[in-house]
């Protein structure tokens, strides 16, 4: 089984690699010298019948060294390259492991009551108000989101929403018809006398276009009249007509009863009548609104809106003084300092948030489960075993050296048991 590469291991892997292949020296050091120990021990017995225990230990420590090598090194491969039954167990059944760790985490950690036990002992709103109240993190919050959005708005395409936009203005705006909302919109203005006021500054606009524009009746009248007529007549005419016109606006905008305003207002109460009832009245509204906005025109004021929405929201969130980030930070440090101090508030966000969980997890936690499993399905065998050797490897290297002294001390008492029991 070829090994990973050590510059292809991460800085982290790297340092377990050292301490795996440390670990590994030790213990095979301990089974070399247990070796040395039971030669030494084996040769010299008959000469000094105490080492009779020394070579007992040793060759228990010798016995329990291999056994465990074997077994440390079954899960990994096949120990010495020969194909043992039941070894190299974690690249033979990698996918099963991958599916029995999913299943655990699915029912012992992703499972509603773990999941809300958790977070009710957890106070997550008051936390996050406590942190949130910090300006420096409001502000962080802040500039994270604002990049965000800025992310999210770039890589809109500007053709589908300038086209979303447009779809949305034809199905909501532009296909309804507008004349029985406007006639019962308007209806209801002229009823409340609401229009009242439009019309007093209607007035009043034309009464200050009249005192400042006297010379625009300089041959409005005159000037139809025949050659012959002298023309202090015609200046006489002109002058009858702007002054008549005046003193009507004037009467209009004194007399809140005037003849003229309550023919405005039985204007306005027909127009609103046949807005809703009357179809040439409609007919000819829906026809303007199709002249005006066709689809060419409504395409373009889509765009036209999108451009300048998006532009001018880029220009905020890229602007740290900008009134939007700002108010966003304020918001933040607001929310924060309502989330650290309003105990009701903190309990129903905490429960909303537990609610949210609990039922992400009911509904998702096969699928957040199977991650797991399927993530393992896609590892190659020998690179997941290797990794796992990586992380958990050098503490298996303990076992060999327990097995070690274990197998000295049993091998020990053994030998001391049977040479007092049998000689």
């Amino acid at each position: 089984m070829a090994r990973l590469p050590y510059g292809s291991l991460s800085v982290a892997d790297q340092q377990r690699y050292r301490g795996l292949r440390t670990m590994k020296a030790v213990a095979l050091g301990a089974l070399v010298f247990m070796a040395i120990v039971f030669v030494f021990a084996f040769l010299f017995e008959d000469d000094v019948p105490a080492l009779g225990y020394v070579r007992a230990a040793a060759e228990g420590g010798m016995v329990g060294a291999l056994a465990d090598w074997f077994a440390v090194t079954a899960l990994f491969r096949h120990p010495l390259g020969i194909r043992i039954p039941h070894t190299a167990i974690i690249p033979r059944r990698k996918d099963e492991i991958g599916r029995t760790l999913g299943e655990f985490v699915e029912t012992n950690f992703l499972e509603s009551s773990v999941v809300r036990q958790k977070l009710d002992s957890t106070a997550i709103a008051r936390t996050a108000g406590e942190w949130l109240q910090d300006p420096e993190h409001a502000e962080t919050v802040s500039a994270e989101a604002s990049t965000m959005a800025s992310g999210i708005l770039t890589a809109l395409s500007d053709d589908e929403v300038q086209d979303l936009i447009s779809d949305l203005a034809h199905e909501h705006l532009l296909s309804p018809s507008w004349g029985p909302s406007l006639g019962g919109w308007l209806a209801r203005v002229v009823d409340a006398d609401a229009h009242r006021g439009a019309v007093d500054l209607g007035v009043d606009s034309i009464a200050r276009w009249l005192d400042a524009n006297r010379e625009a009746f300089d041959g409005l009248v005159s000037r139809r009249l025949p050659s012959w007529v002298p023309s202090v007549a015609m200046r006489l005419v002109d002058d009858t007509v702007y002054h008549e016109a005046s003193k009507f606006v004037a009467a209009v905008q004194r007399d809140a009863d005037h003849p003229a305003r309550r023919a405005l207002d039985q204007y306005l109460e027909r127009l609103a009548d046949n807005l809703q009832h009357d179809a040439d009245t409609i007919d000819r509204l829906e026809g303007a609104k199709s002249a005006v906005f066709d689809s060419p025109r409504v395409r373009a004021l889509a765009a036209d809106a999108w451009n300048t929405a998006k532009a001018g929201l880029l220009r905020a969130l890229d602007d740290p003084q900008s009134g939007l980030r700002r108010r966003i930070t304020a918001a933040l440090d607001d929310l924060g300092a309502r989330l650290a101090t309003d105990t009701a508030l903190q309990q129903r966000v905490d429960a909303r948030i537990a609610d949210a969980a609990v039922f992400l997890v009911d509904r998702y936690r096969h699928d957040i489960a199977s991650i797991i499993t399927d993530t393992v399905e896609r590892w190659d065998a020998d690179e997941t075993s290797q990794k796992i050797e990586l992380m958990v490897g050098r503490d298996l290297q303990y076992i060999r050296l327990n097995g070690t002294v274990v197998g000295a001390l049993a091998g020990l008492v053994i030998y001391t048991v049977a040479h007092a029991l049998l000689r």
